[in-house]
């Protein structure tokens, strides 16, 4: 079959370039009429509820229809005011303070207020709702705490709390009851360091130093939901098109899982004066040839990262609707280190050298990845070189693991399991050949569907390796590094090192900028040491976008603000090539 397709690949080629030479555009350039915009939005939800997702296509319809106190730059993603209108900090980046504007309310027309937004954020928190994400709130006074059910210690005589310098000291409820004399206090979602000052000013105080809080606000999991609807249908039912309410610039219209979700601009919201898109179409789909054909037939107005298939890249590159960029994303395979043979730090070191990285590049056009955070993108932070494709050496770690005789090795432990896409299922078979010509071991594959692969992977319900991807939540390094802060969440490898931990924490408490990277590279060396993850491959965004489609930048980490977006009529006004960024 595999000279077929290839076939199919080169003949489709051939007719986009008859098609569209002429006007340098790959297919039609018709705008619809109106303000409407199709987009495919990459894999079904898995959920639209901010506080429960952790994937990009998720992100990317929740950004149009819920709203935090600050909204990604369309062009940086750095942090612009949204629900809040202005914030101060004080010197040491431990208190913001943001006040809100009065007029924002959500789809049902009732007013955003402080309580709301403390709200969110403590449902968000809260252990039950099993946010994946609930770690990036951890810089929040008591939020890490609360999410993992810990408890303060009080003297059974006095009523004092033991204390880790100007706070109480947090336990786990073992450790507070082993303690002599002291009584466990759980810790409540009102001990959060959240609090609503009046109707329109809140306050996070946080555990430490973060100088990057107001750039982690735009994320999903800090935008603010409706209590009401969440308390009056629950939380497996207040998402459903005909009971959700919405705090951003859209609501929705209409939901057929798997085909569309259709969301409307919402005339309540506090800029709806200035949101030009009357409708937006997000589609789920991911088979990428699939989508080159509705691109080019002009169905849909634009698609998200990563979709032109490789062998495409060379004759699309050129085209004026192509939007490539550096971007702030890199990919990797993780690796279930608590269970055999991955529980061996030698076993995992020889995959990871048995992978020509360079070869693996060079086919899918892009750059190898030999660090965690991505290259480039942070001015002044290290550059990790090391070895990256050694099978000698590959090949004595698996001895010294007791693994000479390669029929000793547990292939029925193993697999290397990916979510389901052509892209993904390229490079799983690359590496999958790399791994049987160099070590001699052929690891089952294994594919599943993106919601059920995201579950499954933090749960570490996989055997041996599991894909991976990330694209950073804010513009610093610390938001790859976040990843293994805490052992649960999005880390799903099993590894976690208090040492790693003290070291993200100090570099966070250093005011000087460069001292700052220089400390977080120092932590993202030992993440590379344990070889928890094996980094793959760096991106660039690599999409496409109709020239009437205007305000929709190829940023960083293909974040797009909806409100910002619209269908321009004039073609003298199109973007004829990547806009100006």
């Amino acid at each position: 079959m595999r000279p077929i397709i290839l076939v199919f690949c080169v003949l489709a080629l051939t007719s986009c370039a008859a098609s569209s030479a002429d006007s340098g555009f790959f297919g039609t350039t018709d705008p619809p009429a109106g303000q409407v915009l199709r987009y495919i939005s990459g894999s079904e939800p898995e959920s639209i509820d901010p506080a429960i997702p952790s994937g990009q296509p998720e992100a990317r319809v929740i950004m149009s229809m819920f709203e935090g106190l600050t909204e990604y730059d369309p062009r940086t993603m750095g942090p612009i005011p949204a629900i809040a209108e202005s914030w101060e900090n004080n010197a040491d980046f431990t208190e913001f303070t943001f006040h809100l504007r009065k007029n924002a309310r959500f789809s049902n027309g009732d007013p955003i207020t402080a309580s709301d937004v403390v709200y969110s954020l403590r449902r968000g928190l809260n252990p039950e709702t099993a946010a994946r994400n609930a770690y990036l709130a951890y810089y929040i006074l008591y939020a890490q705490g609360y999410n993992e059910a810990g408890v303060f210690a009080r003297d059974t005589s006095t009523g004092e709390f033991v204390m880790d310098g100007k706070f109480r000291k947090v336990f786990s409820e073992k450790e507070a009851r082993a303690l002599k004399g002291k009584e466990p206090v759980p810790i409540k979602a009102e001990d959060i360091g959240v609090a609503a000052i009046d109707d329109t000013t809140v306050k996070l105080s946080l555990v430490q130093s973060a100088p990057f809080m107001v750039a982690l606000l735009p994320h999903q999991f800090f935008r603010v939901v409706p209590r009401k609807a969440i308390e009056k249908y629950g939380n497996d039912h207040w998402t459903r098109a005909e009971n959700i309410v919405t705090s951003g610039a859209f609501m929705v219209k209409e939901r057929v899982p798997y085909d569309k979700l259709v969301v409307v601009r919402n005339p309540m919201y506090w800029d709806a004066a200035n949101v030009k898109l009357d409708e937006i179409r997000f589609y789920p789909l991911e088979e990428e040839t699939t989508m080159m054909n509705l691109y080019k037939a002009g169905a849909v107005d634009a698609t998200y990262n990563h979709t032109v298939p490789n062998a495409w890249l060379d004759f699309m590159m050129d085209k004026k609707d192509y939007m490539g960029a550096r971007e702030m994303v890199n990919e990797y395979y993780q690796i279930n280190t608590l269970k055999r043979p991955m529980n061996d730090p030698r076993v995992r070191k020889a995959f990871n050298l048995a992978i020509d990285k360079e070869s693996l590049a060079k086919y899918q056009h892009v750059k190898p990845l030999t660090a965690f955070v991505p290259q480039g993108i942070f001015p002044g932070y290290p550059a990790h070189s090391e070895d990256l494709f050694d099978v000698a050496r590959a090949n004595d770690l698996l001895e010294e693991a007791g693994y000479k005789d390669r029929s000793k090795f547990p292939v029925n432990e193993v697999e290397l399991t990916y979510n389901t896409s052509e892209r993904n299922r390229q490079i799983a078979e690359f590496v999958q050949a790399q791994w049987k010509q160099n070590l001699g071991i052929t690891i089952p594959l294994k594919n599943m569907e993106f919601k059920t692969f995201l579950t499954t992977r933090a749960s570490l319900d996989y055997k041996g390796f599991a894909r991976s991807g990330w694209i950073g939540d804010f513009v610093d390094p610390v938001s790859y590094l976040n990843i293994f802060y805490t052992p649960r969440g999005d880390n799903g490898t099993g590894w976690w090192d208090s040492r790693f931990v003290a070291v993200i924490d100090e570099a966070n408490r250093t005011l000087d900028h460069q001292a700052r990277l220089n400390k977080l590279f120092e932590a993202e060396k030992m993440l590379l040491e344990s070889q928890a993850v094996i980094p793959l491959i760096q991106q660039s965004t690599n999409w496409l976008k109709k020239p009437y489609v205007k305000g929709m930048y190829p940023n960083s980490g293909t974040m797009h603000a909806w409100k910002f977006v619209y269908i321009e009529h004039d073609p003298s006004k199109w973007d004829y090539g990547v806009p100006e960024m």
